[in-house]
This record gives C-alpha cells, structure tokens and sequence, in this order.
C-alpha cells in the first residue's frame, strides 16, 4: 500500500508517478476520480505505465548494444543486481535480437554509467528517441492444452509438461510470478488475462477456457509472450 500512498502524493503535487505494473495500476485506478488523470503510455500495448495529471513523465529509452544473445530475465537480473527498484524503470524488450528498456530521466545518468555488462559480456547503451517503438506489439505464441482444471498448478504442469509436485516446489522456491507477485497459492483458479512466470521457462497470459471436452476436460489457451 506504501507504493500506491506514495504515487498519490506525487499526483497531488502534479508530479508523473513512478512506473506502476498493471496489478499497482489497478490499485492507483481505485484511488482516483475518473478524468482527473492520464496515463502515458510509452508504446502501444506496454505493461508498466506511468500515470499524470499535467507534466508528462520524462523517461529515457535505451537499446542494449551486445555481441552475445541475451534473454529478458537476464537483463532484469542484472538491472536488479544495480540495486535499481523496479519503481525507476519500464518494460525491457526483447525484439529479434534487439533489446530495449526504458527508464526515468533521473535514474538513466546511473544506469548509462554503471549497467557495462550482463551475463559477462560488455554491453553498450544507446538512447534511441522516445519514439522509436512507440507502435511496437509485443507477439506472442498461442498454446492450447487440454487439463481438468484451470487451476494455476495444473496449468503450469501441463505447460510445461512436469508434475504438479514439481511445480509445488517451485511454488514454495518463489518461482513462479503471478500478476507481478510471488505465488503463494498453488489453488489459485486462474482468471482471464493473468500473467504469469516461470522461472526458466518464460511469461504466460492465461486467455480462457476455450470449450469442455466430452470426457469434462478443458480446452485452455494461454499466450508465451516471445
């Protein structure tokens, strides 16, 4: 709750937010009067957003120059290792071998300075303008499974083709995200448009239960964010 008093006081002197993800958008939402704020967006479909009343944020988009492939939880990890909180920056994107992240003009100084390398290698940041992938979509791989239930254990099993006690343990070792929080429920019944993250394997978003089978399975669709 602390991150969301603390953004409202940033509106109320009419400063930008910090970056919020959509479960704190939700709960920012809830807070405020309905057009007494915008909320900006740095590309089409982005996920982590920044809301204000007059001044736009100012944020900086960089493109991670490097010789070796890299993966999205890599660049995060390494983010993190700077003892950046996710507060100061939006969403990395991982496009054809290409990578980008958006930050806050204040942190980007910091950033540009001490983020050289990642999973050894050097790396190079160039900013690109603000506009640069403004009609960016993310993709997505469609998946199809057939399971009894849309409980988050089973789905996650039949994903990725394990047993539910393995995904427990991966439960109890906080390696699963759901709507941007540990998992801590492994009976947790899955709604439309749910995010989650499997440590290894990737992001999901549940869809829906497409049709029950004649044996009173489930036809289940689920996107992997590529």
């Amino acid at each position: 709750m602390y991150t969301i008093e603390k953004n409202l006081n940033k509106l109320s002197h009419n400063q930008p937010t910090f970056f919020l993800d959509p479960r704190e958008q939700e709960k920012l939402k809830k807070k405020l009067k309905k057009n007494t704020y915008k909320i900006y967006k740095p590309y089409i479909d982005s996920e982590k957003n920044i809301f204000y009343i007059k001044q736009e944020p100012k944020i900086i988009l960089y493109e991670i120059k490097t010789k070796i492939p890299l993966e999205h939880r890599e660049i995060l990890g390494t983010i993190f290792s700077l003892n950046i909180t996710s507060e100061l920056f939006g969403d990395i994107i991982v496009d054809n071998n290409k990578y980008y992240i958006y930050v806050l003009e204040n942190i980007a100084p910091y950033i540009k300075t001490n983020l050289l390398t990642i999973k050894n290698s050097h790396i190079e940041l160039i900013e690109r303008p603000i506009e640069f992938l403004k009609d960016y979509k993310k993709e997505f791989e469609t998946l199809e499974i057939i399971t009894s239930s849309n409980r988050i254990d089973t789905v996650i099993a039949r994903l990725i083709q394990t047993s539910r006690q393995n995904v427990s343990y991966k439960i109890k070792n906080k390696e699963i995200i759901l709507n941007y929080e540990i998992l801590k429920n492994n009976s947790y019944f899955l709604k439309e448009n749910d995010t989650f993250s499997i440590r290894h394997y990737g992001k999901f978003k549940y869809i829906g239960i497409k049709k029950q089978t004649k044996h009173k399975n489930y036809i289940i669709e689920c996107k992997k964010y590529k």
